[in-house]
């Protein structure tokens, strides 16, 4: 089976820069399993769009179960190149989620992605942000300052955009603690498009490295209340992406040929019972939604393969029920029209 790529030349460097920033992000994360783990490297799995013809893509999966609770470093391009009457031309992304297993180590979620729809301007989509199940001010501001550096003019813009889109009504918090989102952007140059998009992704995934890089040698007393308290969070956090988060939502509607790729960012455990509790606190019909999710999760909190592909599909069954529910999602300032975009 052959991975056919989109044709025009943005959409060829826009892949190049993903899978750059792929190779950098998994090959440094495989490096600390060698140095402090149990050596097991990233590994590679593909997938492909309607057997090829529309693209695809591939993930690196964290293999070191000392290390990382679940990692995915995800890169996509889904194309319509003889399909005129589609609005969508290409969409180009990396969109990475790494949870180490230690509680005092913050998870970090990443994406970046390049999209052309026809007879508009094309435009980039740049995330990042610092998830930790037990906050440390330090790492916040270390991450903090590296957004401010590699963002530049826009910095202020993505936090407050951010800090809007990973916002958790229901629970008066936002998840994680620093946030940048820029939803379509674009300016008149191209290549300083192409090159601001690269440099705050390599530097990036260098900051988040170094922060846990010196949190894994140092932060090794973990309590059961730490437990506890991880356990929490990443039952929050399946909770955002999976009631509130837009991204993962449209994957879901546009196609189920990568649900568990798709789904790479879900922790291998979380609280079921907790995640059923919030049902009661949640708009209606949310309270629907955030039951089947609970419904589809093993007694124990387990997320196994099975479990993403169930809860994959009672998002999707949700949705086709009641379609306007769509608009109680996250967004920024500019909510994108990606489900829209890969229709006829």
């Amino acid at each position: 089976m052959e991975m056919k790529m989109a044709k025009s030349e943005e959409a060829v460097k826009a892949y190049t820069l993903v899978r750059n920033l792929q190779k950098r992000f998994a090959d440094k994360l495989s490096a600390l399993s060698t140095e402090i783990g149990e050596n097991q490297a990233f590994e590679e799995v593909i997938w492909f769009r309607d057997a090829g013809l529309h693209g695809g893509g591939s993930r690196f999966e964290a293999r070191d179960e000392t290390l990382f609770n679940t990692g995915s470093v995800n890169v996509s391009q889904v194309h319509y190149n003889e399909q005129e009457q589609r609005n969508l031309q290409s969409a180009t992304a990396i969109s990475t989620i790494i949870h180490p297993n230690n509680p005092h180590v913050p998870s970090l979620h990443l994406h970046i992605s390049f999209t052309e729809v026809k007879d508009k301007p094309s435009y980039w989509r740049i995330m990042a942000d610092l998830n930790p199940s037990i906050n440390n001010e330090e790492d916040r501001k270390v991450f903090e300052a590296a957004l401010e550096s590699f963002a530049g003019d826009t910095y202020n813009e993505g936090s407050q955009q951010g800090d809007k889109y990973f916002n958790v009504p229901a629970l008066k918090r936002t998840r994680g603690v620093s946030h940048f989102y820029l939803e379509n952007y674009q300016t008149d140059d191209t290549q300083k498009d192409y090159d601001f998009a690269n440099s705050f992704g390599e530097g990036m995934i260098d900051t988040y490295i170094n922060i846990i890089s010196q949190a894994f040698k140092t932060r090794n007393s973990i309590s059961e209340d730490d437990r506890k308290q991880q356990l929490a969070y990443h039952t929050l956090y399946l909770f955002q992406v999976l009631t509130l988060d837009r991204g993962t939502t449209s994957g879901l509607m546009i196609h189920n040929q990568n649900d568990v790729g798709i789904m790479g960012s879900l922790p291998t455990f979380v609280n079921r019972e907790l995640l059923r509790s919030w049902s009661k606190i949640v708009d209606v019909p949310q309270d629907k939604l955030v039951n089947a999710l609970a419904d589809a999760i093993k007694e124990d909190g387990a997320i196994d393969v099975l479990t993403k592909m169930k809860l994959a599909q009672a998002v999707r069954e949700h949705y086709e029920v009641y379609p306007k529910a769509l608009s109680m999602q996250a967004s920024g300032n500019i909510t994108p029209s990606t489900v829209a975009n890969h229709k006829f």
